[in-house]
C-alpha cells in the first residue's frame, strides 16, 4: 500500500495540519517552524504591498517576501524528509550502523533547520522596515508577522540545538560537538541573537498596534 505524501506545496491547510497533529514525526516541528517563516513572509508582502505606489522599498521588500515565501515552504518539506530520516536512525538495532545513521540524521537536520535559521534571520530587516516606515493602519499585521517570525526563528534555534545534542546518542560529547560542527553551534547564538532582536522590534510598535492594553 502506498503512503500518502502531504507536503506543503501539494496539500490543503486542512490535509497538512491534519498529518502535522498525527504521531508519526513528518511533518514535525521543524516543518511547523518553516511554514511560520511563510506566514511571516506573506504577511511581510502584504503589509509592504499596501506600503507603497508599486515602486522603491515596498516593492522589493515585496518581491523578497513572496521569494521567502515559496522556499519556506519548500524548507518546511525538506526538513519534513530529514525528520522522517532521524526517527529511522533511532530505530535501527544499537551498533556501529546505527551510530553513524544517527551521526548522520542529526548533522542533516540540523543543516536543514539552520538554513531555515537563517532565512528567518535576513527576513528581520524587511519587516523593520515596515514597522517604522509602512502603512500605519497595518501595524497589528506587522506584529503578528513579528509574531510568526520569531516563532520561526525559535523553533531553528531549538532545532538546531537538539539535532546537534542528538550527537551524543552516538557517542560524542557536547564538547566534541561544539569543536567539530562550529558553524552549527554558532547558529544556535545567532537565532538567540535574532529573538532578542524581534522582542525589541515588537516592543517598540506593539502600544500602537494594542492601544487597549495603555488603558
Amino acid at each position: 500500500m502506498n503512503e500518502t505524501v502531504v507536503t506543503t506545496q501539494g496539500s490543503t491547510v486542512e490535509e497538512w495540519t491534519r498529518a502535522l497533529a498525527e504521531s508519526t514525526g513528518s511533518p514535525g516541528g521543524g516543518a511547523g517552524t518553516g511554514l511560520m517563516l511563510a506566514v511571516a513572509a506573506s504577511l511581510t508582502s502584504m503589509v509592504a504591498g499596501y506600503s507603497g505606489d508599486g515602486g522603491g522599498e515596498p516593492a522589493g521588500i515585496r518581491t523578497r517576501a513572496r521569494a521567502l515565501r515559496e522556499e519556506a515552504l519548500r524548507l518546511a518539506d525538506d526538513d519534513a524528509s530529514a525528520s522522517k530520516a532521524f526517527g529511522a536512525a533511532f530505530r535501527l538495532e544499537p551498533g556501529p550502523e546505527r551510530d553513524e545513521a544517527i551521526r548522520r540524521a542529526s548533522l542533516d537536520a540540523a543543516a536543514s533547520s539552520a538554513v531555515l535559521g537563517e532565512r528567518a534571520i535576513a527576513a528581520i530587516d524587511d519587516l523593520a522596515w515596515l514597522a517604522t516606515n509602512g502603512n500605519r493602519s497595518l501595524v497589528a499585521d506587522v506584529v503578528v508577522a513579528f509574531g510568526a517570525l520569531r516563532a520561526a526563528v525559535a523553533g531553528a534555534r531549538t532545532n538546531v540545538s537538539f539535532d546537534l545534542g542528538s550527537l551524543r546518542s552516538a557517542g560524542a560529547t557536547l564538547d566534541q560537538v561544539r569543536e567539530q560542527q562550529p558553524e552549527l553551534w554558532e547558529a544556535v547564538e545567532k537565532l538567540n541573537g535574532a529573538m532578542d532582536r524581534i522582542d525589541q522590534l515588537t516592543a517598540a510598535i506593539d502600544h500602537r498596534a494594542a492601544p487597549t492594553d495603555a488603558t
